[in-house]
């Protein structure tokens, strides 16, 4: 039997150790001498700042990058890992934060693809019920992984891990999309895996998060280990602090107050997909003034997607008689296009793909919606010195890390693509914007840059709608609320005068009685 502590010193063998890892990539420098040590059942926090090398790291680990210097341990032996196959026969899993699932394949399909040992169907499918069931992860399993929010994907990324019984399990940003309650379920799972020796590396930003479950914690910024702690025993503030190098500076929300022009106006909204799949738009009638923030909470898959498509132009095809109007103009029959030419910004919740094209780069990802209503073009043609110029103000005022404008947008961490689309729409001063999940995956310093800037926009006079699963966010941010359950929104009004039991009440689809 393999001795779980090492010869020389005596002291336990850590499940991964990492010695001296690098990793550069052209101008550059990700992971810069980094050392780690992950013990069996240790819930192992990786915090840092956007683009501070976390994914890289993990990457490294995964196996889908090579070190440029330094040494990998598995159980005490060094070791090379040259792919996530070779990851997972070690006993390493990984769910990303941005989701590798094939869309037009069903949830049982992508599983079946994803897992390296063969099983019987029927079998599978017991499976994958049992461990949904076990850890709290409700998934359908026939379901078109298109017709999936994102919180749904993510639970079908942690089930297709866990189903191959990991002795490392690494999570980035595992609850950036999930309500509170499925949060703590998830709290439960790692603790349950922990106590039964599973190990987890823990990637997320929100540092309440690391405090509250995990037992050791590494920060990175820009590419180096800045502190190891036990972040039971450390403030929050002096964590964030250490993440950024600098003191934070606070959010004041102030008094919102609703400056008169009704700007947004939703009359008896119905809509019905074609889609099976798809949740039913309901009866949704609601009011929003300039200088109003209106917070749209609910748990993933309430019809959170179908709302934000409708109201951005992408679905048209709307139930009688539905009523949209944007500046006191009825917009129900115009496109994304037309909607932003009155005024309008949209930031749906998928970067990749619907948000940013990622073969493109940032500049001219900046022409797909600024295009019109910043006057990048001239006589027909684009203005390069026009867009060259607002890509470099986003970057620059929304402290976005890349090489420059001529960048791949998919070369970008999370949070700095995130940075850069909100960043794209509120640089085009719009007089409406309706946002999902606009702080997903980026860190402490970064999401209190978005807040504000949002804040400052409602502030001069736009109507916001922030539809969200973070009520921390929302809590901080808006001054309405309502709450989205099974394609019905429920009101609240004043944000001052709710309760977190009545939300919640809500968000599991009952009504509240006072």
């Amino acid at each position: 039997m393999k001795s779980s502590y090492d010869k020389a010193s005596g002291e336990p063998n850590a499940l991964l150790e990492l010695g001296g890892i690098s990793k550069a990539f052209p101008g550059i420098l990700a992971n810069d001498a980094i050392d780690l040590r992950v013990m069996p059942g240790e819930i192992h926090g990786l915090v840092g700042e956007n683009g501070a090398g976390k994914s890289t790291l993990v990457k490294i680990i995964y196996g889908l990058l090579r070190p440029d210097q330094g040494t990998i341990k598995w159980e005490g032996d060094a070791v090379s890992i040259f792919g996530p196959s070779q990851a997972r026969s070690l006993g390493i899993g990984m769910v990303f934060q941005h989701f590798s699932l094939f869309e037009a394949l069903t949830v049982m399909e992508n599983i079946a693809l994803a897992i390296d040992e063969k099983w019987k169907t029927q079998e599978l499918r017991s499976r994958i019920d049992e461990v949904s069931r076990n850890f709290g992860l409700s998934i359908e399993i026939d379901r078109y992984v298109h017709s999936l929010s994102v919180g749904e994907r993510q639970r079908v990324e942690i089930v297709r891990c866990l189903l191959q019984s990991p002795k490392l399990l690494i999570l980035d940003e595992p609850t950036s999309v999930l309500t509170p309650q499925e949060a703590e379920s998830l709290f439960e799972t790692l603790n349950i895996l922990s106590k039964r020796g599973c190990a987890i590396l823990y990637i997320s930003h929100k540092l309440h998060e690391i405090k509250k479950i995990c037992h050791a914690a590494t920060i990175l910024r820009a590419g180096r280990v800045v502190a190891n702690c036990d972040p039971s025993k450390e403030p929050i503030k002096k964590m964030a602090e250490l993440l950024v190098g600098s003191q934070l500076p606070e959010i004041n929300r102030g008094r919102l107050t609703a400056h008169g022009v009704e700007r947004i106006h939703i009359d008896n909204l119905n809509y019905t997909s074609k889609d099976p799949f798809s949740v039913k738009l309901k009866n949704i009638s609601f009011t929003v003034r300039g200088g109003e923030i209106l917070g749209i909470a609910g748990v993933a898959g309430n019809g959170q997607t179908e709302l934000m498509s409708v109201l951005s132009g992408e679905v048209k095809d709307l139930d009688d008689p539905s009523i949209i109007k944007f500046n006191n103009q009825i917009v129900t029959s115009k496109g994304a296009a037309e909607r932003r030419l009155l005024g309008a910004g949209f930031v749906p919740e998928q970067r990749q793909g619907h948000s940013a094209v990622t073969e493109m780069s940032l500049i001219e990802n900046v022409l797909l919606t600024a295009l019109k209503t910043c006057d990048l073009e001239k006589s027909g043609f684009i203005d390069q010195a026009k867009a060259r110029s607002f890509a470099e103000s986003i970057i620059s005022n929304f402290d976005v890390r890349t090489t420059g404008v001529q960048a791949e947008t998919g070369s970008l961490s999370g949070g700095n693509l995130q940075k850069f689309i909100v960043g794209r729409e509120l640089l085009q001063q719009p007089s409406i914007l309706i946002i999902e999940q606009p702080t997903w995956g980026v860190d402490v310093g970064a999401a209190i840059i978005l807040r504000r800037a949002l804040l400052d926009l409602a502030k001069s006079g736009a109507a916001v709608i922030i539809i969200s699963q973070d009520l921390d966010e929302i809590f901080e941010v808006c001054n309405k609320i309502a709450v989205m359950a099974d394609g019905m929104i429920s009101i609240l009004g004043d944000i001052a005068a709710v309760s977190m039991e009545e939300i919640g009440v809500l968000m599991g689809g009952q009504r509240y009685e006072h």
